[in-house]
C-alpha cells in the first residue's frame, strides 16, 4: 500500500513539472508572439538581418589626364585567381595535378607551389599570393579558355599608370588606407586632389531566401556609386617624354646625383613639362625611397650664374647696361673681401660689358648691381621677380629659397648667385617675365577639374600675371643679349645652340657648401645649369635643367649633360608644337683657290671679302702656301692661314680651335703636341716670338670659353 502511495505521489509531481514547463513554454510563446521580441531583440529584424544580402557597387577614382585628355593615371579592373577546394561545392578542384600544371603558365608562381596550395586540407578556398593578384582582362580570358574546375575569380579596382616613370614626384600615387580600407593618394596630385580625385562605393540590398535569391514582392535597394571627379593637367604628354628620355640618358652616362628640369609654356604659367632624378614607378614604388621630395619646388640651392639673367634685365630696365662700355675683368672688392672672375677670364683684362655678359664675367655682374644699379634698388629687383616668396603653385610642399643681404659681400655675390637660394620653379616664374614682354605669369599644373560621368567641368584655372618687373622693351633686349651667350665665338652657352633656332640663355655653375661650411672642391662639385627660352624673338617654351655632381671624368664638362637634355627636349618640343625654325641664313660654301705667289695684302683682302677668317704667318709680301689646301670648299667664317716669306712669327691662340692650330702647324712645318680638348687657353710658344721649321709647339686645350663653364675662383669667399 506504502509502495502504490509513493507512486501515486511521484506521478503526480512529475506531472506537475511538466505542467508548469508547459506553462512557462505557452507564456513565453504568447509573450513572443505579442511583443515580437525575444532576449531583447526584434526578431523580425533578425531574420531580416539574417535573409539581407549586401553587394558592393565599386565606384572609379578620377583619372589623370594630360592637357590633351591623354590618360597619366586611371583606375582598371584588375582579377584576383581563386580555387575553391571544397567537396561540398558542385564546382571544386577536382584534379590539382593537372590543374597547377596548366596555372603555371599564366601566373608567376612555381607549378609545385601551386599545387600544394591545391591540396592544402581544411581548405574552403585558395588564393595564390601576390601571383594571382591583379591579373590583366587578358589573362583572366586566357585561364578561363581552360575551363578548369573550382578556379574563380574576384574583381577590383587598379591604379594604372600607363607611361610608367613620368613626372612620378609631381603625379604622386596612391595606396590603401589601413584605418579606412580605402585607396587615397598618398603623394604628389593624387594627394593633393585626393577629395576631388576620391570615389564612393555604392551598394545593392535586397532580401532572400536560404539560396540567396531575391524574395518575391522585395524590391532591391540601391545606392549608386559616386564616382570621383577627373583632373587635366597642363602637362603634355609628349614634352614629357622627351624629358624622361633624355634625364634617363644622362642618368645612365654621368650617374649625377640629381637632375632638375622644368619645361614652362611662358605665355600662361603652365608647366608642360616636369621631372627629375632619382625618381620612382608609380605603381611598383620601386625608387621611391631615394628621394620624397618633389625637387622641382622643394629643393634650394645657390643658382649660380643663371641669376645673372636678372641681374641684367635690372640693369637693362634701369638704363644702366651699356653694352659697349667697358670694365676690367679679374677681381672685384667687396667689404673685406673680394670676388673674381672664372678661369677662362684674363685678369685685368678690359672687355665691354657685353663681352662680360657672354663669357659670364662675376666682376661684370657685382659692378652692374652694385656700381650702376645701387644695392638697395638691385635688392627691390629680387622682389619683383618674385624670390622672397613661394610662387603659389598648385602643387603641396612647396618652399621658398632666402635672399641673404646684410653684408656687403653677401649684396655683391647674390648678383652673380652665390650666397642666396632659390628654387628651381622660382626661377621659372622669374625667367617668364624675360619670355614674355615683361609680365611675370605664376606657374601652375593644375588645368581644370570634371565630373566622371557627365563630362561637366566644375574648375578652371586661369593664367595669372604676378607681377611686370621689367617692360616689354626691355625684355626684348635682354633675349637679345642672352642670345649671344650662346652664338658668341667666347660664349658660354655655345653648346646650347639649336638648329633652325635661335636660343637665349644663360649658363650656370653654382658651388656646392660642404658639411664644414666651406664649399666643395673637385671637378664634380658643382651644380651644373641653364635657363634657356627659344624662338628667341617670341619664345614658346622657357626650360631649366640642373645637374648636381655629375660625374664628368676626363673627356666631358657641365654643360655636356645639361646640353644633353635642353637640345633634344628644346628642338624636338618646339618641332612637335609646329613652331617652324627661322629663316637663317645659308652660308655660302666656296672651293678654295690657291693663293702661291700671289701678294699678302691682295689674298687677304679678297678672302675676307668672301667671309674667312684669315690669319698670316711670316713678314714677306708673296705667299707660300696655305691651309686648307686649293681645291678645299670652305664655309664662311672658317680659317684660312697663309704662310709668306720672311721671318714667322707665333700669333696669339688663345680661344682658337684644334683644327685651325693644325693648319697653322702644316704651313709652319711646327711640331705640335697637344694636351686637353676644346681650345686653346696656353701656348708654350709665346705671341710675337720667333719661330723656325721643325721647331716643337706645345698647346693645352680647355673649355672654359664657349662650353658653359663659369666655375668661380676661390676668391668669393675670401
Amino acid at each position: 500500500m506504502q509502495k502504490q502511495k509513493n507512486m501515486k505521489h511521484g506521478a503526480a509531481g512529475l506531472f506537475f513539472l511538466f505542467g508548469l514547463l508547459f506553462f512557462v513554454l505557452v507564456c513565453r510563446f504568447l509573450y513572443i508572439q505579442v511583443t515580437g521580441t525575444a532576449g531583447g531583440e526584434v526578431l523580425a529584424s533578425k531574420i531580416d538581418k539574417k535573409y539581407e544580402k549586401k553587394q558592393v557597387i565599386e565606384a572609379k577614382r578620377g583619372s589623370i589626364l594630360d592637357t590633351k585628355g591623354e590618360v597619366i593615371a586611371e583606375d582598371t579592373s584588375s582579377y584576383i585567381l581563386r580555387a575553391v577546394l571544397s567537396e561540398k561545392e558542385p564546382e571544386h578542384v577536382k584534379d590539382p595535378e593537372m590543374t597547377a600544371n596548366k596555372l603555371a603558365k599564366y601566373i608567376d608562381m612555381d607549378e609545385q607551389d601551386i599545387y600544394e596550395r591545391l591540396t592544402k586540407k581544411g581548405a574552403y578556398q585558395v588564393e595564390f599570393g601576390s601571383a594571382g593578384k591583379d591579373l590583366t582582362q587578358v589573362v583572366k580570358q586566357k585561364i578561363e579558355k581552360l575551363e578548369l574546375p573550382g578556379i574563380t575569380f574576384g574583381r577590383t579596382n587598379k591604379r594604372f599608370y600607363p607611361n610608367g616613370i613620368f613626372a612620378s614626384h609631381l603625379i604622386g600615387y596612391v595606396e590603401k588606407d589601413e584605418e579606412t580600407g580605402e585607396m587615397a593618394g598618398k603623394f604628389g596630385i593624387e594627394r593633393y586632389l585626393n577629395k576631388e580625385l576620391q570615389e564612393t562605393d555604392g551598394k545593392l540590398t535586397y532580401d532572400s531566401d536560404s539560396w540567396g535569391f531575391l524574395l518575391p514582392d522585395k524590391e532591391e535597394k540601391v545606392v549608386a556609386p559616386d564616382n570621383g571627379n577627373d583632373v587635366m593637367l597642363t602637362i603634355d604628354k609628349k614634352i614629357q617624354t622627351f624629358l624622361e628620355d633624355s634625364m634617363s640618358k644622362v642618368q645612365e652616362k654621368y650617374d649625377p646625383e640629381q637632375i632638375i628640369a622644368i619645361v614652362s609654356n611662358p605665355k600662361t604659367g603652365e608647366i608642360v613639362a616636369m621631372g627629375q632624378r632619382p625618381t620612382f614607378h608609380p605603381a611598383t614604388k620601386v625608387g621611391l625611397t631615394d628621394t620624397w621630395r618633389n625637387l622641382a619646388i622643394e629643393e634650394t640651392f645657390e643658382p649660380g650664374s643663371t641669376m645673372k639673367t636678372f641681374t641684367l634685365a635690372a640693369a637693362v630696365e634701369e638704363g644702366v647696361f651699356n653694352p659697349n662700355e667697358s670694365f676690367v675683368a679679374g677681381t672685384y672688392k667687396a667689404g673685406s673681401g673680394k670676388i673674381g672672375d672664372h678661369s677662362g677670364i684674363e685678369r685685368g683684362k678690359s672687355m665691354t660689358f657685353l663681352e662680360g655678359v657672354q663669357r659670364s664675367s662675376n666682376v661684370a655682374f657685382a659692378t652692374l648691381a652694385m656700381d650702376k644699379i645701387g644695392a638697395d634698388t638691385f635688392r627691390e629687383y629680387l622682389t619683383k621677380f618674385g624670390f622672397d616668396k613661394k610662387t603659389g603653385i598648385d602643387l603641396p610642399n612647396e618652399i621658398t629659397g632666402k635672399i641673404q643681404y646684410k653684408y656687403k659681400l653677401e649684396k655683391v655675390t647674390t648678383s652673380f648667385g652665390q650666397g642666396s637660394t632659390v628654387t628651381p620653379i622660382q626661377q621659372i616664374q622669374a625667367a617668364s617675365a624675360i619670355a614674355n614682354d615683361g609680365k611675370m605669369m605664376r606657374p601652375y599644373v593644375i588645368k581644370s577639374i570634371s565630373d566622371q560621368d557627365t563630362g561637366k567641368t566644375l574648375k578652371t584655372t586661369k593664367p595669372k600675371v604676378t607681377g611686370q618687373p621689367i617692360s616689354a622693351e626691355t625684355a626684348k633686349q635682354v633675349r637679345d643679349y642672352l642670345e649671344t651667350v650662346i652664338s658668341a665665338k667666347k660664349g658660354t652657352g655655345k653648346k646650347y645652340a639649336i638648329d633652325g633656332y635661335e636660343v637665349a640663355g644663360k649658363t650656370g655653375t653654382a658651388q656646392i657648401p660642404g658639411p664644414t661650411g666651406r664649399y666643395l672642391e673637385g671637378k664634380n662639385n658643382y651644380v651644373f645649369s641653364f635657363l634657356g627660352m627659344a624662338p628667341k624673338d617670341d619664345p614658346q617654351l622657357v626650360m631649366y635643367v640642373a645637374v648636381k655632381q655629375p660625374k664628368l671624368g676626363v673627356s666631358y664638362v657641365g654643360a655636356d649633360p645639361l646640353s644633353e637634355i635642353f637640345n633634344p627636349v628644346m628642338q624636338n618640343s618646339l618641332q612637335y608644337l609646329n613652331i617652324k625654325p627661322s629663316e637663317v641664313k645659308k652660308q655660302k660654301a666656296n672651293k678654295i683657290v690657291d693663293y702661291a705667289n700671289q701678294t699678302e695684302s691682295s689674298t687677304v683682302k679678297e678672302l675676307k671679302e668672301l667671309g674667312y677668317d684669315v690669319s698670316t704667318i711670316g713678314s714677306g709680301r708673296k705667299v707660300l702656301d696655305q691651309s686648307p689646301k686649293a681645291g678645299s670648299i670652305l664655309l664662311q667664317g672658317e680659317k684660312i692661314i697663309l704662310r709668306t716669306e720672311g721671318e714667322m712669327k707665333v700669333p696669339d691662340m688663345k680661344g682658337w680651335s684644334l683644327r685651325d692650330v693644325m693648319k697653322l702647324a702644316k704651313v709652319a712645318k711646327l711640331d705640335l703636341k697637344t694636351e686637353g680638348t676644346g681650345y686653346v687657353s696656353k701656348q708654350s710658344l709665346e705671341a710675337g716670338k720667333k719661330v723656325k721649321e721643325g721647331e716643337t709647339f706645345n698647346i693645352e686645350l680647355s673649355q672654359p670659353e664657349g662650353a658653359g663653364e663659369d666655375i668661380p675662383t676661390k676668391e668669393k669667399t675670401e
